[in-house]
């Protein structure tokens, strides 16, 4: 059974984590999503933030993955079901939904809906896992947890640079 913390506890935790963030040490560290029902892991540089589930302006003629579009402070983000992207299961869209909205360096204003973010993940907590036969380029390396369970890391550049995901017309 997992300790319990106060909200204290959890804040002060979490002001330490963002700030090693933001001075760089957190190169061991990778942040973890669920999108359907694969576990992904991704660099802290690729993200731009999370945020909880907005308004989402649909779009007509678009893919059945393509959700819409999002105001995040007055930015409008693209919106795609990464795991409906993927040929998986639709994204349900509920308090434990987020926006895991790409970093702005990468030029792109869009925004991945994800079933729910896992925090962060230690790399020296998880084991390389041997290759398996993923031909979706933005698969790269997977891992393993202590519980067995299988982490794909996601090469974020590869998939916003595809043309599957670029092309959201039918």
């Amino acid at each position: 059974m997992a300790r319990k913390i106060s909200l204290r506890e959890f804040q002060e935790n979490l002001v330490k984590r963002l700030t090693s963030a933001q001075r760089g040490e957190t190169a061991n560290a990778l942040l973890g999503v669920q999108a359907g029902r694969e576990l992904w892991l991704l660099d802290l540089a690729d993200s731009g933030e999370i945020v909880p589930l907005p308004h989402l302006t649909t779009v007509p003629l678009t893919r059945s993955w393509f959700c819409g579009v999002a105001n995040i402070r007055g930015t409008l983000y693209s919106v795609v079901d990464f795991s409906a992207f993927q040929g998986g299961e639709a994204t349900p869209q509920n308090a434990e939904s987020r926006l895991l909205i790409v970093n702005s360096r990468h030029g792109i204003n869009s925004a991945l809906l994800v079933s729910r973010t896992l925090g962060l993940r230690n790399m020296e907590q998880l084991r390389p896992c041997a290759a398996t036969k993923d031909t979706r380029p933005w698969v790269g390396r997977e891992y393993e947890d202590a519980q067995g369970r299988r982490w794909k890391k996601l090469d974020l550049r590869h998939l916003i640079t595809q043309p599957e995901f670029l092309e959201i017309g039918v």
